[in-house]
């Protein structure tokens, strides 16, 4: 279990952002899979793959046990949720996606990013404010 003050967190799938990491995959696997998109097999797989990495990255560092391995998976899964929210921009100039899907997966984008930022804050504040006196 990772050192938190919420000791209910026992297990990656009670994090709120890996929840919303998943939910960010789906929606990214569902709109590859319609229009235009479905038959860009390069653009498909990159943005599906940067989806999945986001709940991965989460997953993983959580699993670690260490607050200082997490907060490195935490940071790369910012990184990936940056590379999506890119490759969603893309998509809609190049007219992949319908004005109406660019917003909702941006906004998505840029809402986990915030909240990964703020879980990493938290990490960071909760270590310095427990380390053992030398």
């Amino acid at each position: 279990m990772i050192l938190l003050c919420m000791s209910q967190i026992k297990q990656f799938e009670d994090l709120e952002i890996w929840k919303k990491a998943i939910k960010l995959a789906v929606d990214i696997y569902k709109i590859s899979n319609v229009g235009l998109l479905k038959s860009d097999f390069g653009m498909k797989d990159q943005i599906r793959r940067a989806a999945i990495s986001i709940s991965n990255n989460i997953a993983e560092g959580f699993e670690y046990n260490n607050n200082s391995e997490f907060i490195r998976f935490l940071n790369y899964a910012k990184g990936s949720c940056g590379e999506v929210r890119n490759q969603v921009f893309i998509l809609k100039e190049i007219q992949y996606i319908e004005l109406l899907n660019f917003e909702e997966l941006n906004n998505q984008c840029i809402e986990l990013s915030k909240q990964i930022s703020s879980f990493i804050k938290y990490l960071k504040e909760f270590n310095q404010n427990n380390k053992k006196p030398s």
